[in-house]
Formats: C-alpha cells, sequence, structure tokens
C-alpha cells in the first residue's frame, strides 16, 4: 500500500479532487499554504495499493496544470503604500507529490 501526498494550486484543487474521486480514489484534503509565493494550495492525501499508484498520478498530472502569473518581488506592506514594486513573471500550478510506503493500514 501506497500513501500519495499531492500539493496542488489552490486554482486546481476542485478539478483535481472531482476527477480523483471519479477515478475511484478515497481522498483527505488540508488547506494548506506556501512558503515561496505564501499562496493556498491545497493538500491531498489519497491512500491506494500500489498498482493504483499511476493512475493517481496520471488524473493529477491532467488535472494540476502549469501556469505562468505575474508577481510583484516585494510584497506592497514591507515598502510602503506608495511604493511600486516590479512585476515579474512566476510560474505556478502544477503538483508536488510524494509517494510513501505505508506499513499499516487501518479503518477504525
Amino acid at each position: 500500500m501506497k500513501l500519495i501526498i499531492a500539493i496542488v494550486n489552490n486554482d486546481d484543487s476542485s478539478t483535481v479532487q472531482s476527477a480523483l474521486t471519479e477515478g475511484g480514489f478515497f481522498v483527505t484534503k488540508l488547506a494548506t499554504s506556501g512558503g515561496f509565493l505564501k499562496k493556498g494550495n491545497t493538500t491531498f492525501f489519497i491512500g491506494t495499493n500500489d498498482d493504483k499508484v499511476d493512475p493517481a498520478l496520471e488524473i493529477i498530472k491532467a488535472h494540476a496544470r502549469k501556469r505562468v502569473e505575474k508577481e510583484p518581488t516585494v510584497p506592497p506592506t514591507e515598502m510602503g503604500e506608495f511604493f511600486t514594486p516590479i512585476m515579474v513573471d512566476v510560474l505556478v500550478g502544477g503538483a508536488t507529490v510524494f509517494v510513501v510506503d505505508v506499513d499499516r493500514f487501518e479503518k477504525i
């Protein structure tokens, strides 16, 4: 048995969750936030058999898309209200996925 931990951008979380559920996966969803952009993410915990890991990853890949967004170089509150930040392109989205072995699983 495996535990898939998938960290997904909030913009994609609903479609990822729906697709996983339609694919027959049981999903636990947690609200999380990233350290780099300090934006909201969703972390999914998916417990599944070893042979179902690749289909789950394919679903995540198909629905967690990468995209470029404009972000300020410095948050406006750090420089005062009259500071105009320089906007830069930042790649966001996609998913960060960990697949770990589960030694024991019990549903109580």
